[in-house]
C-alpha cells in the first residue's frame, strides 16, 4: 500500500514552510503537487520555497520539468506515484503539499481514461475567441460550462475537444465512466486542508507579489526562455510581459497580479471544501510551531492506526 499524507490549501497560507518541518520532524520526503513550481526557472514568480525550506527534508517535483513541456494532471499522476514509491521504497512517509485542485485529485481519485489530444483540433480550438470557445462549450455541455472556469482557456478548449471528439458532452463522459468504476490507480489519502481567515490570506497574498517584485521578478521573466500553453498559465505573466512591453504601469501590474492571485486563492478554497474530506485547519488561530506539532502528531496517530 502507497503511504502518503496530503497537506492541501490555498495559495500563500504557508503549506511549504509547514509541511518542510513536519517532514523534519517525521523522517518524511516531500511530493509537490504544484501546477506551475513543477517547471525550471521562474521561481519567484511561482513562489517556489526558498533554498533554506528545502534544505529541511527532501523535495520531489520542483524545478523538475523544462518550461516548454506541456504538463497535465495525468502526466503529473504518473511522476508523483512514481516519487512516492521511491520514496516507501526507502521506508519513508511521502508527504504531498500543493494547491492544484486537480492534481491532488488524480492521486487520490485517479483520472479518466479521456479521449488523448488531437493536433489537428486541438490547433482550431485554439486559434477561437474566448468568447467563442464559452458560446460553443455552453451549447454542447451546458453542465461543463456551469463547472469549470470560464476564463481559463486551456480547459476550455479541453472540455470542448472531448465533447468534439466523443460526440458527447464531456461531463456525461466524465461521469459515466466514474459509474462504471473504470477511474485509473487512487490511493488512500489521509490529510489535512488549511486555510486562514480571508483577510489574513489576502494580506500575505498581497504581501508576497510585493515581495517578488522587490527581488527582481522583472528581470526574471525578462530572461524567461520559450515556454508551453501550459507553463504560460502562471499568474503573474502575462502581466509582467505587458509591463515590459509599456502596456502597463508599475502600480497596476502590481495590483492586478495581487487580485488575480486572491481570485485563484478563492477558487482553491472553493474546490478543497467541496471536492476533499480532508480535515480543515485554519492556520490564522494557530503558531507555526502549534501547525507542526498539530500535523506531524496527525500523520504519527495516521501511522500507528495503519499498524494496528
Amino acid at each position: 500500500m502507497r503511504r502518503a499524507f496530503f497537506i492541501v490549501g490555498p495559495t500563500a497560507t504557508g503549506k511549504s514552510e509547514i509541511a518542510a518541518d513536519v517532514a523534519r520532524e517525521v523522517g518524511a520526503e516531500i511530493v509537490s503537487a504544484d501546477a506551475f513550481q513543477i517547471y525550471r526557472g521562474l521561481d519567484l514568480l511561482t513562489a517556489k520555497p526558498e533554498p533554506a525550506t528545502l534544505a529541511k527534508a527532501p523535495h520531489h517535483l520542483i524545478g523538475t520539468m523544462p518550461l516548454i513541456k506541456e504538463m497535465n494532471a495525468e502526466e503529473y499522476r504518473q511522476h508523483a506515484m512514481l516519487a512516492i514509491e521511491e520514496i516507501n521504497s526507502r521506508g519513508k512517509l511521502a508527504v504531498v503539499v500543493g494547491g492544484s485542485g486537480l492534481y491532488i485529485k488524480a492521486l487520490t481519485h485517479g483520472l479518466a481514461p479521456l479521449p488523448e489530444s488531437d493536433p489537428k483540433l486541438r490547433e482550431k480550438l485554439n486559434a477561437m475567441s474566448l468568447d467563442d470557445l464559452r458560446v460553443q462549450l455552453s451549447d454542447l455541455d451546458p453542465e461543463m460550462a456551469r463547472k469549470i472556469d470560464l476564463k481559463n482557456r486551456r480547459r476550455l478548449v479541453r472540455a470542448l475537444e472531448i465533447c468534439l471528439l466523443t460526440g458527447k458532452p464531456a461531463s456525461k463522459v466524465v461521469a459515466g465512466i466514474a459509474d462504471l468504476g473504470r477511474l485509473g490507480s487512487s490511493m488512500p489519502a489521509p490529510g489535512v486542508f488549511v486555510f486562514r481567515d480571508r483577510e489574513d490570506l489576502y494580506e500575505r497574498i498581497n504581501r508576497r507579489v510585493q515581495a517578488i517584485f522587490e527581488r527582481r521578478v522583472i528581470e526574471e521573466v525578462r530572461t524567461a526562455a520559450m515556454m508551453s500553453a501550459t507553463a504560460s498559465q502562471m499568474i503573474g505573466l502575462r502581466d509582467v510581459r505587458e509591463l515590459l512591453a509599456g502596456k502597463k504601469s508599475f502600480s497596476q501590474c502590481v495590483s492586478e497580479i495581487q487580485q488575480a492571485t486572491r481570485r485563484y486563492a478563492k477558487r482553491q478554497l472553493t474546490w478543497f471544501r467541496r471536492q476533499s474530506n480532508f480535515l480543515p485547519l485554519n492556520l490564522s488561530s494557530l503558531s507555526h510551531h502549534e501547525a507542526v506539532k498539530w500535523i506531524s502528531l496527525r500523520i504519527l496517530s495516521e501511522s500507528d492506526t495503519r499498524d494496528d
